[in-house]
């Protein structure tokens, strides 16, 4: 069984609590698809896939073991999967992140654990130096 709380939210991570949407509270578990509108908010334990356009918070405590594509996403619990974040990614201590990231803003706080690799596009895809006119490359002799 699983419950869901609206209206509520934690002033200490950032997000005002008329903001967030649903949450899946701490000691809660999980297992499936999740999808929803606005700003979620896990703090128990989730296991599946999460795709949304709107923004994700794992709060303190929570373990995620799931692939997710949101618009951006702050880490402060631990997560294990592969993320695309349209807009960002912070992962904020006492955070332990293990996969894969695409974004094209990535943040990461001292004392939080990252392990994987990163791939960041920019929106508006530059050129590399080599192939852009307007870049004239230093040469030294």
């Amino acid at each position: 069984m699983f419950k869901w709380k609206f209206g509520s939210q934690k002033q200490s991570e950032g997000v005002q609590p008329e903001h967030v949407t649903a949450i899946l509270e701490e000691g809660v578990e999980f297992e499936g698809k999740l999808s929803f509108q606005g700003t979620a908010r896990i703090a128990g334990k989730f296991k599946g896939e999460i795709l949304a356009s709107d923004n994700l918070i794992i709060g303190k405590g929570a373990c995620v073991y799931a692939n997710i594509e949101v618009n951006s996403i702050v880490i402060n619990g631990e997560v294990i999967g592969d993320i695309i974040a349209k807009e960002k990614v912070e992962i904020l201590a006492p955070a332990k992140f293990k996969g894969n990231i695409k974004t094209p803003s990535l943040y990461i706080e001292e004392g939080a654990v990252y392990e994987g690799m990163t791939k960041m596009d920019s929106p508006k895809q530059q050129p590399l130096i080599a192939n852009n006119p307007t870049v004239k490359p230093r040469l030294e002799v």
